[in-house]
C-alpha cells in the first residue's frame, strides 16, 4: 500500500491500517477500551503495535522518526528494492546474519538493507534526541520557561466571521495575565478564522501568540511555506498537532483519507529547517527561521509507558514544550511523569498542563462524549450536576483545584488554560490561584 514497508519498526504490524494514516504513533484520541473514533469498526492499530512491541521487548524501535509517504511509490511493492540491496550487501552475508548471535553485527547488516529503504536520503530519520541548535530564546514564552518561571498560557477562540472586534477584546482581556495566547486551527474540524490571521492580530496588539498548525489541513509544501513565513509576521511559537479528523466535524465532510503529514513529521521538518537550514527536498536556506516548537500530548490516552514512548519520540523530533489535553484528575499525572523521567525526557521539554473551567454539565458531557482523548470523570460530572445553576462557579473551583494540584509537580512548568469560549474567566483563575505572582521554579533534574 505505501511502497515503503516499515514493518521492521512497527512490531511487524502494518501502520497503514490506521484510518488516519499515522506512521509515527497513535493520535491523541486513542482509547484502549474503545474502537477508533474515525472507523468505529476497528481497534486502534497503533495500540496493538505498541503492545506487541512491548511484549517482544522491542519498544525502543518505536522511537525512530519515520518518513511521510512518497506518493511516487504508493501502490508499488518494496521487495524488489529489498532484493537489490540484499545482493549489494551480499546474499550469503545477509543469510548468515539470520543465525548470527552477534546482535550488533546483525543489526548493521539488516540496517544496510531495511533502514536504507525506510529512511530515504531526503528524510534520514533516527531515534535520538536533537537539541535546538541555538542559544538565545526564540520567544518571550521560551525565555520565561528557561528562567524557571511557572508560565501561564491560554487560548482565545478564533471568530467564526471576518469581524475581529471580539477577538481583539478577548486578546486585550487576557494579555496582562498570560505569557502566550494559543489560536486553534479549526478545532473539531470546524472552520473558523485561521490561527495565522489571529496570531497576526495578536502580534499587532503586543501579545505573544502560539500558532497551532493541524496536519489535517496541511501539506508538506504548505508547512514549509508557513515555517518560512511566520517570522515575517512576528510569530515565534508553533504548536504542531495532527488535528481532529473530519469525522467529528460538520457535514458535508471533506476527505477522511490519510493525512499528508503527522505531528511528529511536522516537528522533524520544521526543526531541520530551523537548525540545519534545509528544506525537505534538500535545498539550503540562506536565512533559517527562528521559532520555539511545541506539541500536544494526552497523558491518559493510553498506558503511561506507551504514552511516554510517543512523547519521547516527539521530543526527539523537535518538540521543546508540551501542552497536554484537558486534565481533571491531576493525581493520575504522576505515573506518566515518572515514565518520562525514567526515559530522561523531563529535562528536555517544558510541560504545560491543560486546565478548563467547565461552565455547565452540558459542556462537560459534550467534552466527555464528543472530543477524542478527553475524559471528564464521574466525580466531576456529579459535582456539576449537584451544583445546578451554580455550575459555572463549581467549574471554576474545580479548575482552581487542578491548578493547585499540578503547580508543584516535578516536571510541570506551567498551565494552559483552555477557555472553551469563556475568556473572561482567565483573569480570575490567574489571580485566585496566585499565578499572577510569577513564582520561579527550579528546573527539573
Amino acid at each position: 500500500m505505501c511502497g515503503n514497508c516499515l514493518l521492521q519498526e512497527t512490531a511487524l504490524i502494518c501502520p497503514m491500517e490506521c484510518p488516519k494514516g499515522l506512521r509515527n504513533g497513535p493520535c491523541g484520541g486513542i482509547t484502549p477500551e474503545k474502537n477508533c473514533y474515525v472507523d468505529e469498526s476497528r481497534k486502534c492499530i497503533w495500540y496493538s503495535i505498541y503492545k506487541q512491541a512491548l511484549k517482544s521487548g522491542k519498544e525502543e524501535t518505536l522511537l525512530e522518526v519515520l518518513p511521510p509517504l512518497d506518493w511516487d511509490k504508493v501502490g508499488t511493492e518494496t521487495w524488489g528494492e529489498v532484493v537489490t540491496l540484499i545482493r549489494k550487501t551480499g546474499t550469503l552475508k545477509f543469510a548468515g546474519s539470520l543465525f548470527s548471535k552477534n546482535k550488533v553485527r546483525k543489526t548493521e547488516i539488516w540496517d544496510s538493507v531495511f533502514k536504507t529503504i525506510r529512511q530515504p536520503d531526503w528524510w534520514k530519520g533516527d531515534s535520538v534526541y536533537h537539541p535546538p541548535a541555538y542559544n538565545e530564546p526564540a520567544s518571550e514564552f521560551e525565555r520565561r520557561l528557561r528562567s524557571g518561571e511557572f508560565v501561564v498560557a491560554t487560548e482565545v477562540s478564533p471568530p467564526v466571521s471576518s469581524v475581529t472586534d471580539k477577538l481583539i477584546a478577548d486578546i486585550e482581556s487576557v494579555k496582562p495575565y498570560v505569557t502566550a495566547i494559543n489560536f486553534t486551527d479549526s478545532s473539531s474540524a470546524r472552520p473558523k478564522m485561521s490561527g495565522l490571521a489571529c496570531s497576526s492580530v495578536a502580534v499587532g496588539l503586543g501579545a505573544e501568540p502560539i500558532l497551532q498548525i493541524a496536519s489535517r489541513d496541511t501539506t508538506r509544501a504548505g508547512l514549509q511555506a508557513l515555517g518560512i513565513g511566520v517570522n515575517a509576521m512576528g510569530i515565534k511559537n508553533i504548536l504542531c498537532i495532527t488535528g481532529d479528523n473530519p469525522k467529528v466535524g460538520p457535514e458535508p465532510r471533506g476527505s477522511m483519507n490519510f493525512v499528508d503529514l503527522d505531528s511528529v513529521q511536522m516537528l522533524w521538518i520544521l526543526r531541520k529547517m530551523r537548525d540545519e537550514s534545509v528544506y525537505l527536498d534538500g535545498r539550503k536556506l540562506k536565512n533559517a527561521p527562528k521559532y520555539f516548537l511545541g506539541a500536544a500530548t494526552s497523558p491518559f490516552a493510553s498506558d503511561p509507558l506507551l504514552q511516554a514512548i510517543k512523547d519521547q519520540k516527539k521530543v526527539n523530533a523537535g518538540a521543546q514544550f508540551f501542552q497536554t489535553n484537558l486534565i481533571f484528575e491531576p493525581e493520575k499525572l504522576d505515573q506518566w511523569l515518572e515514565e518520562l523521567y525514567k526515559r530522561d525526557v523531563l529535562n528536555k521539554v517544558y510541560i504545560l498542563i491543560g486546565v478548563a473551567p467547565l461552565k455547565s454539565l452540558k459542556v462537560a458531557n459534550y467534552l466527555n462524549s464528543n472530543v477524542p482523548g478527553v475524559v471528564v470523570p464521574d466525580k466531576v460530572l456529579r459535582r456539576l450536576e449537584k451544583a445546578g445553576e451554580s455550575a459555572p462557579e463549581e467549574g471554576v473551583q474545580i479548575a482552581l483545584e487542578v491548578i493547585d494540584a499540578v503547580r508543584n509537580k516535578q516536571g510541570v512548568n506551567g498551565i494552559h488554560i483552555m477557555t472553551l469560549g469563556w475568556e473572561s474567566i482567565v483573569k480570575r483563575l490567574v489571580i485566585e490561584s496566585g499565578l499572577d505572582l510569577n513564582p520561579i521554579r527550579p528546573p527539573a533534574p
